[in-house]
């Protein structure tokens, strides 16, 4: 499946692990078939990504009945050097659906 409703030579900034990992921190709740509508990928890919994350501890899943729940290691550290030193907090906090509050506007109330 993949990037198919992308333009022909379009590239973008996060990896398809980032995506998985964005889309079960949303809804830690949400079917992996519907991860992989969300990101664009083959529900098989998106099981494989599920699978490294949680195997470098970036992610935990938890059976409740019939069901998988996926708890985020906020504190997991990125992988590559250039990011060395920084956990998925941020990438978390950068993504949610929320902003957060800047220094300066807690400053000016």
């Amino acid at each position: 499946m993949g990037d198919e409703g992308l333009p022909r030579g379009s590239w973008t900034f996060l990896t398809s692990h980032a995506r998985v990992l964005l889309a079960l921190a949303h809804d830690p709740g949400v079917r992996l078939r519907e991860v992989a509508e969300t990101c664009m990928l083959t529900e098989r890919t998106v099981q494989a990504i599920v699978a490294d994350l949680e195997q470098e501890g970036y992610l935990t899943r938890v059976r409740e009945g019939r069901r998988n729940r996926y708890r985020i290691t906020p504190g997991a550290k990125f992988r590559h050097p250039a990011e060395a030193g920084r956990d998925v907090a941020g990438l978390l906090a950068l993504f949610a659906d929320t902003p957060p509050t800047s220094h300066r506007t807690s400053q000016r109330a």
